[in-house]
């Protein structure tokens, strides 16, 4: 029976392919930048058409969680060669380093949607910019949240022991989405600082 379970775990490890599993991610990447696209030239045509922008001083704490994303995605890169090398210890620290800083660029998101209601910046309000702010920042909140469902499931593969070709594939898909919503925060805040 032992014997048996080891032969269809070696067919499973055979027909495992992960070229479409990384496409179906790369076809959300796509999608997700498209998505961001339109709503950053929906802001640009409100601005030109209303002759300004959101009118906010953005919070600071945009910066600080800015500093932290790009922290997390150097942990993440970081943990990515660790497992190329085989240190499997390093992996697993540099992967919980990485959770840690994607939490915490998350609370520093919503604390920085307190600071700008407290300045009187609503969702609702007469300004389409302003919502705007909210909308791309929470939505990119969401991708966060995905974002760490694949450390996550990386991070449980590297104390499974799962093979090398799966912690291979799970890094790799954990490794394009991270830094993709790295880059894809780095952009809107630029934009929305340059469109102030």
């Amino acid at each position: 029976m032992v014997h048996t379970l080891k032969e269809e775990d070696l067919k499973m490890e055979a027909a495992f392919n992960a070229k479409p599993r990384k496409f179906v991610v790369w076809l959300f990447v796509v999608s997700s930048t498209i998505m961001f696209g339109g709503f950053t030239s929906y802001y640009i045509v409100f601005a030109a058409s209303k002759g300004k922008g959101h009118g906010l001083v953005l919070p600071d704490l945009f910066m600080y969680s800015t500093a932290v994303l790009i922290a997390s995605s150097i942990c993440l890169f970081l943990a990515s060669k660790a497992l190329k090398d085989g240190n499997i210890g390093s992996q697993k620290l540099l992967l919980w380093g990485t959770l840690v800083l994607g939490c915490i660029f998350g609370y520093l998101q919503v604390d920085a949607w307190g600071t700008l209601f407290h300045t009187g910046a609503a969702f609702v309000n007469n300004n389409a910019a302003i919502s705007m702010i909210y909308v791309v920042s929470g939505l990119h909140l969401l991708h966060i949240f995905a974002g760490l469902c694949f450390v996550t499931s990386t991070l449980v593969g590297a104390y499974m022991g799962i093979s090398a070709e799966k912690s291979k594939f799970r890094m790799d898909i954990a490794s394009i989405f991270w830094h993709f919503i790295d880059i894809l925060w780095i952009y809107l805040y630029v934009f929305l600082l340059l469109n102030s």
